[in-house]
């Protein structure tokens, strides 16, 4: 078998806050393969972009710490590696599209500069070169009149323009992953579509491993093979998109599954809701950490459940397996 392009095991990334220790990302693991797409799911605070900061070697010290685990990407555990090497590799052979490029990009250097000086930190190449390189992407990304608008700074830039940026920056090096933090929370519906359209025939193109977190599951469906589901810094469940959307095994991604509106013509009275709230990431519940909000709780839930397989993927849930969950009538249930 080939070695996964990028493995993640065990990793755990916590804050020091003056209330105590907050477990963002707490002991997960899970692999990308080169050319995949992962959809990485879940409310808000469930550990998604720490995740994603943690591989990119963004996080804040001393307030932030990976305190255990191991991130290999091509075989190199980048928790042991370099500044230097860091930063070959961020921007390069990885890179990360923000979901909100305002705060991003530099408000006072020009979105062309901003490519050019991306291009030159990782292509050996003449700033001329870099320029050409640059301006290319952004007709790559669909930027009108691009050698125009390479002079133009973010403010001047819509939503969506600012967002194509960004794309056109973070693939502007053929890097081998592209993780995509939220990239389309901000937009409209109709630019959202467009802008995840144009994500997916790029990487397409280059065969880029996307690593794409959201809260929204209809866009893992239409972009990702793969999804994982993250609640209160743990992986709850895995496996790819039709067996995770269509057959859940834990009872919080069918709780995701029925808060979502239906738009195959299927009648729903009300939308379904997961009751409570999530838990604080300082003082988490025993055992399962859904527990407090699962309507099919009992007293083998105080004991930790372990991401085990059940069917065609992965659960953490005593009674994966055991609970047949009907999607289309979830909220039927209470």
């Amino acid at each position: 078998m080939t070695e996964p392009l990028l493995e993640v095991r065990d990793l755990r990334t916590y804050f020091t806050t003056e209330e105590g220790v907050v477990r963002a990302v707490d002991g997960i693991s899970f692999t990308i393969d080169g050319g995949a797409r992962l959809g990485v799911v879940g409310e808000s605070g469930s550990g998604k972009s720490v995740t994603a900061l943690s591989i990119m070697g963004l996080i804040e010290r001393p307030a932030g710490d990976i305190v255990t685990g191991s991130i290999r990407f091509k075989g190199q555990n980048l928790l042991e590696a370099t500044d230097e090497e860091m930063s070959r590799i961020r921007g390069g052979q990885i890179a990360m599209i923000f979901q909100d490029p305002m705060t991003a990009l530099n408000p006072v250097f020009t979105v062309g500069d901003q490519i050019v000086e991306a291009v030159m930190l990782h292509q050996k190449v003449s700033k001329r070169e870099a320029r050409e390189i640059a301006i290319e992407a952004l007709r790559d990304v669909h930027i009108p009149k691009a050698e125009q608008r390479f002079h133009d700074y973010p403010h001047q830039f819509s939503g969506g323009m600012r967002q194509r940026a960004m794309i056109a920056m973070g693939l502007v090096s053929n890097p081998d992953l592209l993780i995509a933090d939220e990239p389309t929370t901000a937009l409209d519906v109709t630019t959202q579509a467009q802008i995840l359209d144009l994500m997916l025939k790029l990487t397409a193109e280059r065969d880029t491993a996307v690593m794409l977190i959201t809260h929204d599951l209809g866009v893992v469906a239409g972009f990702c093979h793969d999804v994982q589901v993250m609640y209160a810094g743990n992986i709850v469940e895995k496996g790819t998109a039709d067996d995770v959307f269509y057959r859940p095994k834990h009872p919080y991604t069918w709780g995701l599954l029925g808060s979502m509106a239906r738009l195959d013509g299927v009648h729903q009275e009300r939308l379904n809701s997961i009751r409570g709230a999530p838990p604080s990431l300082i003082n988490l519940p025993k055992g399962c950490r859904f527990r407090p909000r699962c309507d099919f709780s009992q007293d083998i839930c105080y004991e930790f459940p372990l991401l085990r397989p059940v069917g065609g993927q992965e659960a953490a849930c005593h009674f994966a397996g055991e609970l047949q969950f009907d999607v289309l009538a979830a909220e039927e249930v209470r």
